[in-house]
């Protein structure tokens, strides 16, 4: 099979294609053939190892797993033995996000009880892996504390992967939501649910005259200080970043005891909920991911240097097997 290879830390340079035994599951595995992964900020900084945090997970001096890839959509061609949850056939999408899952390519095999669920009928490869890695993160900014309808929020970053799935999801939880987008995507970022749209481009949202209840900043290019005056008096910021000299996780520490607005540090965890909540908005018609566009993975450098470049809109696909 053809898979994805990278042996050290680097830019879209170090990867390159190569043909590598197809793997067997043993006891307790399954084989999937990959049919779409994406090419996320994730990958970006696993493939890169920065910021240094990221090597606790994905190996100190070089990278732990020779195949990157955080997300997968495919479908089980075998099982080891002793594996009942899963069978030849089914369709599943999964999500490792320590960049572990080795989906960037032709086939992968991973231990039965990771991290995946069923594809819902009638959801392409595409959309169902576009439904992941993204939408972990946007609902792991809307699962820190608690949320009212009504609640104003601005998300600056409408258009990426993050912030396009937090619009929806937001908005599924009954909240005003105010997008950021340059001019080019605002018509898209309304389409999402996006109640209101600042151009970036002619407008610095930190100095308008609107409130919010929270500040999700989904590009992680605005500090807490920044947004603090549009904030609420008990407001939540919360960043996709650590911030200029890791300060969001001291931030984190510090506000809740001082009082007034806050700064939550929103680390991602219960994958297993991501998974089936994703599984029933797909189902349920509520959350229709943002597409940019696919590569082959003959292109994978293409495609990562295009995801470095912070030009994507939404999610960046890369194809493996046949799709559809």
């Amino acid at each position: 099979m053809k898979a994805a290879i990278r042996y050290q830390y680097g830019g879209p340079a170090v990867i390159s294609i190569e043909d590598v035994p197809k793997p067997n599951p043993k006891k307790g595995e399954v084989l999937i053939r990959v049919h779409s992964t994406t090419i996320n900020r994730t990958d970006g900084g696993i493939l890169r190892g920065k910021p240094y945090l990221i090597r606790a997970f994905s190996g100190l001096s070089r990278p732990r797993k020779t195949t990157p890839g955080t997300d997968f959509a495919g479908v089980v061609e075998s099982i080891g033995e002793g594996v009942t949850s899963w069978k030849p056939g089914d369709r599943v999408m999964g999500l490792n996000d320590h960049g572990n899952a080795a989906s960037q390519a032709e086939f992968m095999v991973t231990d039965a009880s990771v991290h995946m669920i069923i594809i819902p009928e009638g959801i392409s490869y595409q959309n169902a892996v576009a439904s992941l890695e993204g939408a972990h993160y946007a609902l792991n900014f809307l699962n820190k504390f608690s949320l009212q309808a009504g609640d104003r929020v601005l998300i600056n970053g409408g258009t990426g992967g993050i912030g396009s799935a937090a619009i929806q999801l937001a908005k599924a939880e009954g909240l005003h939501v105010t997008a950021t987008s340059s001019t080019a995507y605002m018509d898209k970022v309304k389409a999402l649910g996006a109640d209101e749209v600042i151009d970036y481009t002619k407008e610095d949202f930190t100095l308008q005259d609107n409130i919010y209840d929270h500040v999700f900043d989904e590009v992680g290019k605005r500090t807490f200080f920044e947004c603090r005056r549009i904030l609420k008096p008990g407001g939540i910021y919360i960043s996709t970043e650590l911030g200029p000299y890791w300060q969001n996780i001291w931030l984190a520490l510090i506000t809740p005891l001082v009082g007034g607005r806050k700064v939550i540090f929103p680390v991602p965890v219960d994958i297993p909920s991501t998974l089936v909540s994703m599984r029933d908005h797909l189902e349920r018609g509520s959350f229709s991911p943002l597409i940019d566009r696919s590569y082959s993975l003959a292109d994978i450098r293409e495609g990562y240097t295009y995801v470095e470049s912070g030009e994507k809109k939404g999610n960046v696909i890369l194809e493996l097997n046949q799709s559809n």
